[in-house]
């Protein structure tokens, strides 16, 4: 599962999410996209689930790239614990996404394989996504 190597401070607040993504909306590397619509996170639990479920639907025919990566760290305190005494320890990483961000880019398959294999990943995320295919110019 993707998690960073090192990171400056091991825990981060929780911050709020507002407004829509101002960078990685538009497909870089691949002919189609799955984008994502509501703001929120995403675990590296479910960002690999959806990927193992793109990958096994096209059968090594095509190139998948992830977009997001999780680097915010989500604290949580044990089961059963009183109130106080500091917060709790990293418990997973997760990726915070805005409105019209790219999560996967996909290369080298048809149309047809392209959207049910995001379909498929989509029904692995929390979140409501979108496919996109890049404009023919």
């Amino acid at each position: 599962m993707l998690s960073p190597k090192k990171v400056k401070y091991r825990k981060m607040q929780k911050g709020r999410m507002f407004g829509k993504a101002y960078r990685g909306g538009k497909l870089v590397m691949g002919e189609y996209g799955l984008k994502v619509l509501q703001p929120g996170w995403l675990t590296a639990r479910q960002l690999e689930a959806g990927r193992i479920a793109m990958t096994r639907f096209i059968k090594r025919g095509g190139r998948i790239w992830i977009r997001v990566f999780p680097d915010k760290p989500i604290c949580k305190k044990p089961a059963e614990t009183r109130m106080g005494k500091g917060k709790g320890s990293p418990e997973l990483w997760v990726a915070s996404v805005r409105p019209g961000r790219v999560i996967y880019e996909m290369d080298g398959v048809t149309k047809e394989v392209a959207t049910t294999a995001c379909r498929l990943a989509s029904h692995k995320l929390p979140l409501a996504t979108a496919f996109i295919q890049r404009s023919a110019v």
